[in-house]
């Protein structure tokens, strides 16, 4: 399974979906996780909170995330998980190891 996952160190799941920059992708089974790439982006969430929801913004982000089952992520609006959702990549809310993730 394909898998994506925002982090700023690539040691744990440690970033909000809007302020990710970078997103690592991963190969990942049950008894194992392989990083194949890692993305930088434009952040989805401009810098002030209670933003509108911007298509634009966040397919640019989506086209990245394209072919990944799940997103682990530690937050993410109602807005963009129904979008996520749409282009069938699951929002995981997680926050701890990459390595302690199972799928």
């Amino acid at each position: 399974m394909k898998i994506a996952i925002a982090t700023t160190d690539g040691i744990t799941v440690n970033e909000h979906f809007g302020k990710a920059r970078k997103f690592s992708v991963y190969n990942a089974a049950p008894e194992s996780i392989e990083l194949i790439n890692e993305i930088d982006v434009e952040p989805y969430a401009p810098a002030q909170k209670g933003h509108a929801f911007d298509e634009k913004r966040f397919m640019a982000v989506g086209k990245v995330l394209k072919g990944c089952e799940k997103l682990f992520i530690t937050k993410i609006g109602d807005e963009p998980a129904q979008a996520l959702k749409a282009l069938g990549i699951e929002p995981v809310i997680y926050s701890g190891a990459v390595r302690d993730i199972k799928v």
